[in-house]
């Protein structure tokens, strides 16, 4: 294995701390939160106490002065222990750093705070019914009106859609402007007008609330505009580098982990009189995905180093979440293979990885349209 150069000692002791408080109150409770399909809120009270909510987050804000190196070390010890259903990654990596980099002092005082302890649960309103990757195709909408914004529409595919209190959400503020005519706001959950939907029932992440969201006259205070007026596009933009590289870093985690428990598997199960680590075919596959995900690991690495440095451009960062997320899925397949029929039975963490690894080639804009981002980036000369 390439020794990883990225991390320093003070990440391995978070690394064996966090792995440790998963274990204990995670793990246990993993078959109960996909039964009722989210987590229970007191982890997230408990990951507060830890630290592990928002480390990145400047010490005058209540985080811990790290820099992201932190929330990547929670975010792969995640995947790898197949807790899909925890949204952490989406609350510290995604939607926080919204708030940091674009609210105000007033906004940054009133939810950082409860974002790091865990009292607040924010999650991302991109995502519509007839808009997905494409965000220049959002319908919902933000009129002035006084102090306020006056919101109307719908999102949906929200992670942590149930649980959340707080929603880093996107509005059409000039519906004529296209692209240049989109704002971002923070919207209270429990906001007059503002209800959540059924909690959807997904093929994978069973444990994680995703759900509709839907706005009648929300009223939201300007202080809760988050930038500029109509310059929400460019944020949303500049914003998706972190969120690919984070989505990314639980794929190649989750991939690592799954072909940890296929080697184990294959050299205690017998067919026609040996192992199937015997077996030369066996053998291939196993080659082929550990040095698919060595290479997977060894350029993420190196992009989470840029990210740190705040050199990550958006194309590389398609790149890694294109690359990751592609292994990631066909490690699984061809672990699911060498399972067989065990492999396609819930209670093997192979199974639920399989099912959980197919949504990661489609949100956070799917493998698509990363192409599209690689394709124009090799071709804007």
């Amino acid at each position: 294995m390439i020794p990883r150069t990225v991390f320093e000692e003070d990440h391995e002791i978070l690394r064996r701390s966090v792995r440790e408080f998963l274990l204990e109150e995670a793990v246990p409770h993993n078959d109960r939160w996909e039964e009722q399909g989210q987590v229970d809120r007191k982890i997230w009270l408990q990951a507060g106490e830890m630290g592990l909510l928002c480390p990145d987050l400047p010490e005058d804000l209540g985080g811990l002065g790290l820099d992201f190196r932190a929330n990547a070390v929670v975010n792969e010890e995640i995947w790898r222990l197949g807790l899909s259903g925890i949204g952490w990654p989406l609350h510290s990596d995604i939607a926080a750093p919204y708030i940091t980099r674009y609210g105000t002092d007033e906004a940054k005082a009133e939810y950082l705070p409860g974002c790091v302890s865990g009292e607040i649960i924010t999650a991302l309103g991109l995502t519509e019914p007839g808009a997905g990757s494409d965000l220049q195709g959002i319908s919902t909408t933000a009129v002035e009106d006084g102090d306020h914004f006056v919101l109307n529409g719908s999102k949906t595919f929200i992670t942590n859609g149930q649980l959340s209190d707080l929603v880093v959400l996107a509005a059409k503020t000039d519906p004529a402007a296209g692209a240049k005519g989109i704002s971002v706001f923070l919207v209270e959950t429990a906001s007059d007008g503002f209800t959540k939907g059924t909690n959807l029932k997904k093929v994978g992440m069973k444990a994680q609330d995703t759900s509709e969201q839907f706005l009648v006259d929300v009223r939201v205070p300007k202080r809760n505009l988050l930038g500029q007026l109509n310059a929400g596009f460019g944020y949303l933009m500049s914003e998706l580098a972190q969120e690919r590289i984070s989505v990314a870093l639980g794929a190649v985690a989750g991939a690592e982990a799954v072909l940890e428990q296929t080697v184990a598997y294959v050299q205690e199960r017998k067919a026609f009189g040996k192992t199937i680590a015997a077996f030369q075919n066996t053998q291939f596959k196993l080659a082929e995905m550990d040095t698919d995900i060595s290479l997977a690991r060894t350029f993420l690495d190196r992009c989470l180093e840029l990210l740190v440095a705040g050199k990550l451009d958006a194309a590389t960062a398609a790149k890694a979440k294109l690359s990751a997320t592609e292994v990631y899925h066909r490690v699984c397949d061809e672990c699911v293979q060498l399972f067989g029929g065990y492999g396609y039975m819930w209670e093997y963490p192979v199974a639920r990885a399989w099912a959980d690894s197919r949504v990661q080639r489609i949100y956070a804009g799917s493998n698509e349209v990363m192409k599209l981002i690689i394709g124009r980036d090799l071709l804007k000369g």
